[in-house]
C-alpha cells in the first residue's frame, strides 16, 4: 500500500465520476442503496441495542457503496448478488470490520456525550431516540451548541473513517492502522477534499433550488404528493451518488492493490 497525493482538481473528478457511475447503473446502485438502508432500518428496530448495531454497520455500508461504484466503472452490474459475492472476506478482514464498527460507535457516543455538556442531553435524546427535532428547541442556545458540537464531531469521525473500509478490504490493513492511514491520507490530500466538499456544497445548493422549483411546478399539476415525490427522488439520487463517489477518492489517494478486486482506473490517466 502506498499513499498517493491528489491535486485539488481531482476533488471535482470524484464528484464527476460518482455521477458517471450512477448514469451507467442507476437502478442497480439505487437498489443497493435501498437494501443497505433497509438492513440498517431493520437492525435499528432491535430494542435497546438497535442504535449501537445500526451505527456499527456504517463502515460496512460504506464499503458496499464503494464496491457498487468500483464494479460499475469496471463494466460490471452491481446487483445485490454480485456485491455480496465481492464482500466475501477472510477472518482477519471480518474481525477488522467488527473493530471498525465498535470504534465508530464509541466515537459517536463520545460526540453525544460532549454534546450533553451544553443542553443537559436534550439534543442527544432526540438524536438517539430518533425523535423529530422540535422547532422551539432549536431556538435555545444550549441545543444549538449541542447540535453544532455533534455536527463537527460527526464530520471529524467521518474523515477518520473515510478510507478505513477500503483499506481493510482492498489492502488488508488492520482496523487501527487503517484509521491511522485514513487520517494521514485526508490530511495529505486536504486540498482535494476541500474542493470535493465545496463542489458537493454547490451541487446540493443548486439541486435544492432546482428541485424546489420543479417540485412546486409538479405540485401545481399533480398535487402536493407529486411535488414531494420529486423532492424525495432528487434527494435519493444525490445520496446514492455521494456514497458511490467515496471510492473514487480512495482510488486517487492509494495505489491500486495487486488483486482481482482492483479499483477502477482513473480515466484522466
Amino acid at each position: 500500500m502506498k499513499l498517493r497525493i491528489a491535486t485539488a482538481a481531482q476533488g471535482v473528478h470524484w464528484v464527476r465520476d460518482g455521477f458517471a457511475a450512477f448514469r451507467q447503473q442507476p437502478i442497480a446502485l439505487t437498489s443497493l442503496f435501498f437494501f443497505c438502508f433497509l438492513v440498517l432500518g431493520i437492525v435499528g428496530a432491535v430494542p435497546v441495542i438497535g442504535f449501537v448495531l445500526t451505527f456499527g454497520l456504517v463502515p460496512l455500508f460504506s464499503l458496499c457503496m464503494m464496491l457498487g461504484g468500483a464494479l460499475t466503472m469496471q463494466g460490471q452490474k452491481p446487483t445485490l448478488p454480485v456485491v455480496l459475492q465481492a464482500l466475501r472476506m477472510d477472518l482477519a478482514q471480518r474481525k477488522s470490520f467488527v473493530i471498525l464498527g465498535a470504534l465508530f460507535v464509541l466515537g459517536l457516543l463520545l460526540a453525544v456525550g460532549l454534546s450533553t455538556l451544553f443542553d443537559g442531553g436534550e439534543f442527544a435524546r432526540m438524536f438517539i431516540l430518533g425523535e423529530q427535532i422540535k422547532q422551539e428547541a432549536l431556538t435555545q442556545s444550549g441545543v444549538q451548541l449541542s447540535a453544532l458540537t455533534m455536527t463537527v464531531m460527526y464530520l471529524a469521525l467521518t474523515a477518520i473513517f473515510w478510507h478505513a473500509p477500503g483499506l481493510v478490504y482492498w489492502h488488508r490493513v488492520p482496523a487501527v492502522k487503517a484509521l491511522f492511514f485514513s487520517v494521514v491520507a485526508c490530511m495529505r490530500n486536504i486540498g482535494a477534499f476541500a474542493t470535493y466538499g465545496l463542489v458537493w456544497l454547490a451541487v446540493n445548493m443548486g439541486a435544492l433550488i432546482a428541485l424546489s422549483l420543479l417540485g412546486g411546478l409538479v405540485a401545481s399539476v399533480a398535487g402536493v404528493a407529486g411535488g414531494a415525490i420529486v423532492l424525495i427522488a432528487g434527494s435519493l439520487v444525490l445520496s446514492v451518488v455521494y456514497f458511490v463517489s467515496v471510492v473514487f477518492s480512495f482510488r486517487d489517494c492509494f495505489e491500486a492493490p495487486e488483486q482481482s478486486a482492483a479499483l477502477p482506473a482513473d480515466p484522466s490517466e
